[in-house]
């Protein structure tokens, strides 16, 4: 509360070669930065206030100002949290859970079933919130460890594994989330950040060919890693495939509404995915690629799909469709407000010429002029800034600055603006780098030094997997 005005006043004073108009945004954008980092008010709000300051004092209009508030991704937002939703309500993603733990492969080795447990929540996380997933998956492992803890209350084995298990949930669920546009906040604000400021589209199809390489690559690594020195378990594992059989037969036969969910949820990744699977086949100069993507974009597909949820019937004689009103409006609404906030700030710093001085700024500083080092620093920062921020808010403050870096340096700055957004989704270190860690370690199961040290490794597995497969993939996926 102190030091976001004391930052305001000193950028605001500041002897810096800027327009009055992108000085004034500069104190703005340090008091939001204080704000969000620090989180003292809800960043929502922060993010509204800082549009409405820029407005008050003069640096852009109010109708251009509030304008990235409509962004046709704002509606992608709205129309998957929509579906996400259902999905939790009618519990698909809990049946789809236990239906990957009760797999035959898992059998009763530890290993396999860590593997089954982050598996799940990579799975369910590429579709919905990351802190979602684990919000439902956290229950269905708590109640397999206490199936386990019960056996053996004073057990290390037991507790070593059920350190290590809980984890696997957090890291898969962060993982999961790189794979689809949808997967997370920051993707859609990266994107969102290119489109706007770079001119640069990355289609959904597009984006999953260089993410989901990203995600077997990370997911392996965290499996191998957490599963080094479990010990065996197997008779006790048994008892947990009778738990698992039991919590199946407490879903009974599917319902009307997780059919229609699923109905209307795979009709819209067929929307999402089919222009890329034409531009694959016939490139993309065919003409159904361009009637699809004109005719059905992400944002609408994503509109269409969460308008099915109002349409397909449970229950006619009562009137009853697959989602009330009632369900849809507790979607994450702080995120899309939080989102058109930080590409309203982020496209002012374009047009005042801001990012443009502080990429140029940037560029003298650091002396970075190829394509792989610029693509490697902006991925490692966004990922350092990820372990003190929320992710949502690395996104926020990095990506324009990237994308003016690379600009400033005359390179092309889609690698380096995706390596950043990726890189704000990853922060595994700590408790406070993401909600997923934040409720594993609130289990009181998961020791801190060990968050530490598994996440460490994994944020610079991570940080080289990123760069290498958008360097490797990059180029002949974007052009």
């Amino acid at each position: 509360m102190l030091l976001a005005p004391l930052a305001l006043v000193a950028v605001w004073w500041a002897e810096l070669p800027l327009s009055p108009e992108a000085q004034r945004l500069a104190a703005i954008l340090a008091a939001v930065g204080v704000m969000w980092v620090t989180e003292v008010i809800p960043m929502a709000m922060t993010a509204f206030l800082g549009v409405a300051a820029a407005v008050s004092l003069g640096v852009a209009p109010a109708q251009q100002a509030f304008a990235p508030f409509a962004d046709p991704l704002i509606f992608l937002f709205i129309g998957t949290f929509i579906l996400a939703r259902a999905i939790f309500v009618h519990g698909v993603d809990r049946r789809v859970a236990l239906a990957i733990l009760r797999w035959r492969i898992v059998g009763s080795r530890p290993g396999r079933l860590l593997a089954a447990y982050a598996g799940a929540a990579t799975l369910t996380s590429m579709w919905i919130s990351n802190t979602a997933t684990v919000a439902m998956m956290y229950p269905i492992g708590l109640s397999i460890l206490h199936v386990l803890e019960r056996e053996q209350p004073r057990n290390a084995a037991v507790a070593r594994f059920a350190a290590v298990f809980l984890l696997s949930c957090a890291f898969g669920a962060s993982i999961g989330g790189l794979a689809t546009p949808v997967g997370t906040p920051p993707n859609l604000i990266g994107l969102g950040f290119l489109r706007r400021s770079a001119g640069a589209e990355v289609p959904f199809f597009t984006w999953m060919a260089l993410g989901i390489p990203i995600v077997l690559l990370l997911w392996g690594w965290a499996v191998w890693d957490l599963r080094r020195g479990l010990g065996e378990m197997k008779p006790l594992l048994d008892r947990v495939a009778e738990h698992l059989e039991e919590e199946r037969k407490r879903l009974g036969p599917w319902t009307a509404g997780q059919r229609n969910t699923v109905l209307a949820f795979a009709f819209t990744v067929a929307l999402w995915v089919a222009p890329g699977l034409v531009a694959l086949c016939g490139g993309q100069q065919h003409p159904w690629y361009r009637w699809l993507t004109a005719t059905f974009p992400e944002g609408v597909a994503a509109l269409f799909g969460a308008g099915l949820l109002f349409v397909l019937p449970i229950d006619w004689r009562r009137y009853r469709f697959t989602l009330r009103w009632e369900d849809a409006v507790q979607i994450d609404w702080w995120i899309v407000f939080l989102y058109g906030g930080g590409l309203a700030l982020g496209t002012m710093a374009f047009q005042t010429g801001l990012a443009e001085a502080l990429g140029k700024a940037l560029t003298a500083r650091l002396g970075i002029d190829s394509a792989a080092s610029m693509l490697a620093v902006s991925t490692a920062c966004a990922t350092l800034l990820s372990e003190t921020t929320s992710n949502t808010a690395s996104a926020n403050m990095i990506v324009p600055v990237v994308i003016a870096f690379a600009s400033s340096a005359g390179a092309a700055p889609v690698l380096p603006a995706l390596g950043a957004t990726l890189g704000a989704s990853l922060g595994f270190m700590l408790p406070v780098s993401t909600p997923t860690n934040a409720i594993v370690y609130g289990s009181g199961r998961v020791p801190l030094t060990t968050m530490i040290r598994h996440g460490l490794l994994l944020d610079l597995i991570g940080v080289a997997a990123i760069v290498a497969v958008l360097l490797l993939l990059g180029p002949i996926l974007l052009g």
